[in-house]
């Protein structure tokens, strides 16, 4: 974690924020009964009651237990049942067990939530700048969880067999396929990548540093469904030529033949989303890929991923808080390319980057620095965000990460190739 405390928010405006972050968590649960809060479709995953309380844990425990005196745990229990992994505060309850907490019901869930929001806007104007650097922290902390919560609710509703729409949405209006990708010539020498400037950013998007960029070009925009059924229909699944050693034996043990949530029927590929089952929108940007589907297909294609470097020079100098990415509760979906490199949202776009420190890397003193050093190890890099990600959430520098055969999230491609 880090911020510039100096140039910190106002604390009205931080105030403001906090509860707006907060009560979109909430709104995003609404339509959700105990029992679709209360379930945990796989280990991955996690119910929607534990994000709503775990988001509560992280407030309660690094700013009200640890900076308001005489503060008293809301319940003594809540820190075993929603500690996630920080090893610093002790035993907690196993991760693919989540789904067993029937109690607390969702509406005392909901009651701790208050009670945590009420103690910290009383306290906030008394909190020393290290608390408000960890207030802010917990803003964005929500907001990684806002979309963990989304994905978490739409596998969820993809294992009932009833698949059930979350949101009703209208009917969706065929638009043209876009251009064929373009190429954009990427920049060549010695870049600069990394956090600068004022404000907040996760440790593990600094410090700055130089890195060494050869000739290459990056496609102008991602993937397409259209584009992804026909690696489908050539046999992209079945050709192990494309595919990593490792990928290749995910694909024959767990029978990976499309994208997650896909299914071929009478009428061609349909996908399962938040507004329930629908036909695939050619056009749209292909999602729920794994970082192995998306490293076959650039075989496929003639091209290769992009560098988290390459992204990075190339996206810097675009809108992190355009294109579509999350303003509210409904059946969020990657939509068609309505022109331009389309950098930020839709779907995060795998790179061909491990997920290491940059040189220089620290981890913060204390339980908060387990929040990202510990997990640089057998993950790969993604960028640009996603039609789930709360606007204004992501930079240019932001590095979300995940193993190679995770696909629940809203996951695409963007190609690259040398010059």
């Amino acid at each position: 974690m880090r911020t510039k405390t100096l140039l910190a928010p106002s604390l009205p405006a931080l105030a403001g924020r906090f509860a707006r972050v907060r009560a979109l968590t909430e709104a995003l649960v609404k339509p959700l009964s105990d029992a679709d809060a209360t379930v945990q479709s796989m280990s991955d995953a996690s119910p929607a009651k534990w994000h709503l309380a775990h988001t509560s844990w992280f407030l309660e425990t690094f700013i009200l237990r640890d900076f308001v005196a005489g503060y008293a745990l809301h319940d003594e229990r809540f820190p075993f049942l929603f500690n996630s992994y920080y090893e610093a505060e002790g035993r907690r309850h196993a991760r693919s067990r989540r789904g067993m907490v029937t109690r607390p019901t969702l509406d005392e869930v909901l009651a701790y939530r208050h009670h945590v929001d009420a103690a910290l806007l009383a306290a906030l104007p008394g909190l020393p700048a290290a608390a408000i650097e960890l207030v802010i922290l917990g803003c964005h902390h929500e907001e990684q969880h806002q979309e963990l919560l989304i994905t978490d609710m739409l596998h969820l509703m993809s294992e009932n067999p009833l698949e059930p729409a979350i949101w009703p949405a209208a009917r969706k209006v065929p638009v043209a396929m876009p251009a064929p990708i373009g190429w954009i010539e990427g920049k060549a020498g010695i870049v600069e990548i990394g956090h600068e400037g004022e404000g907040f950013a996760f440790d593990c998007e600094v410090p700055r540093h130089q890195a060494l960029l050869v000739p290459h070009a990056i496609a102008d925009r991602t993937v397409t469904n259209g584009e992804w059924a026909a690696f489908i229909a050539d046999g992209g699944y079945a050709d192990p030529r494309h595919w990593l050693s490792d990928g290749w034996a995910w694909v024959k043990a767990e029978a990976i033949a499309a994208p997650l949530y896909w299914e071929q029927g009478d009428n061609g590929w349909t996908r399962f989303g938040l507004d329930g089952r629908r036909a695939i929108d050619p056009a749209a940007p292909v999602t729920h890929i794994s970082f192995y589907e998306a490293d076959a297909y650039a075989s496929w294609a003639g091209a290769r991923l992009p560098t988290e470097v390459e992204w990075e020079a190339a996206a810097s100098g675009h809108d992190s808080a355009g294109g579509n990415q999350l303003d509210g509760p409904g059946p969020v979906e990657p939509r068609p390319s309505a022109g331009g490199p389309a950098f930020f949202g839709d779907v995060w776009q795998w790179t061909g980057s491990a997920y290491r420190p940059y040189p220089g890397f620290a981890a913060a003193e204390g339980a908060v620095g387990e929040y990202n050093g510990k997990f640089m190890s057998g993950q790969c890099v993604l960028r640009g965000g996603s039609c789930a990600t709360p606007r204004g959430h992501a930079r240019a520098s932001y590095r979300n990460f995940f193993y190679p055969h995770q696909r629940w999230q809203f996951t695409g491609v963007r190609l690259a190739k040398d010059i």
